[in-house]
């Protein structure tokens, strides 16, 4: 059976009808303001939608425009952030808003390579603002949009090797109507249909509007696609993070270089995890200790998955009877707010602090 052409006014018809109701978005052919797209673009890179919302919505009231943002201090932007992990996102966040603000009057870039020039702005968010905010007829492909189309044209090639066969068949789809729309009902159609995991076609194959067309679903194999390469297994790395504590209840905490991981935020003094050039050694853990204390090894380690390893951190505790002064600017004692603590450090401090 020949492919039947991909039909966009029955993406739009589905869409109409179940369409989400999100916070930064608007239906065409009213446009969202880029500030809005741009920021939920970011924060919805490697999280759902589900947690970026309170995050989006106590964004947008502490800076509702991007000239605030701008003007926050970096170290509240980082502490709204907490809990979203990926936290090189926030500080490119914070100089793009500056960039914006400097550079551009407060207006976002409207071409693709001027957005695209955007600190921690690539070529799908470039597209997502261009097309959603702008109204422009861009290349948007994100992973929900590529298990669409693989499916749909049948496309064998592995990810990521597939991107640009996958980006083409979306440039020649494209329709020259609604063009915020286009990507975003694409994105809803995955979400709700053509899922991961049992998509329509598997329980009822004429409910999905494309099925007379889609390779995937008319040999019952859509589960299969996108196709990916074989994953490489997590490396494994030690750490071990110190938890001194004051009678009054504070704690001894540093804020962290900007480069690196969890670059720019508060946590506790660690060593042997954050660089393949540190080495902890298991039988020696208060060998880096941030100063001499009666440490104490707690029993259990904390366990933590970044996108490029699986960590295991020792944690150890010690009741410190006055504040021992670094002399850092970065290193003081103070209140333990959870939420501003990386998801890592919110995991070291429960278990330090249960452990009483």
């Amino acid at each position: 059976m020949a492919q039947a052409t991909f039909s966009s006014s029955a993406l739009f018809a589905w869409y109409d009808r179940h369409a989400r109701d999100l916070p930064w978005r608007h239906r065409w052919p009213d446009l969202a303001p880029a500030y809005h797209v741009w920021l939920s673009e970011i924060m919805l890179q490697q999280t759902v939608v589900a947690t970026v919302i309170p995050y989006f919505l106590d964004f947008t009231r502490r800076w509702p425009r991007i000239e605030n943002l701008a003007a926050a201090p970096l170290d509240d932007v980082l502490a709204a952030w907490a809990g979203l992990g990926y936290y090189a996102r926030a500080r490119n966040l914070h100089k793009a808003a500056r960039q914006i603000t400097d550079y551009h009057g407060g207006q976002f870039p409207q071409t693709y390579d001027g957005l695209l020039a955007l600190p921690g702005v690539g070529p799908y968010t470039a597209g997502a603002i261009s097309a959603i905010a702008f109204g422009q007829n861009q290349v948007v492909v994100d992973g929900n949009i590529e298990r669409v189309l693989t499916r749909y044209f049948g496309i064998k090639t592995p990810l990521p090797a597939a991107k640009s066969q996958i980006g083409a068949h979306y440039a020649a789809i494209m329709p020259d109507q609604r063009p915020s729309d286009f990507p975003q009902a694409l994105m809803d159609f995955a979400n709700a249909a053509c899922t991961v995991k049992n998509p329509i076609c598997t329980a009822s194959p004429h409910a999905c509007p494309f099925a007379s067309g889609c390779i995937a679903g008319q040999a019952g194999e859509a589960e299969s696609y996108p196709v990916k390469a074989p994953k490489k297994p997590k490396p494994e790395r030690r750490g071990v993070a110190f938890v001194a504590r004051l009678p009054s209840g504070e704690a001894f905490l540093i804020r962290r270089d900007d480069k690196g991981l969890l670059g720019g935020m508060l946590a506790f003094p660690s060593y042997g995890w954050a660089s393949i050039d540190q080495a902890y050694d298991p039988s020696t853990p208060f060998a880096n200790a941030p100063f001499a204390a009666d440490w104490q090894l707690l029993d259990t380690p904390v366990q933590h998955i970044f996108t490029h390893f699986a960590l295991e951190m020792d944690v150890a505790v010690a009741r410190i009877a006055a504040p021992i002064d670094t002399g850092l600017a970065s290193q003081k004692w103070q209140n333990v707010r959870t939420a501003d603590l990386p998801t890592l450090m919110r995991k070291v401090w429960k278990l330090a602090k249960d452990a009483r």
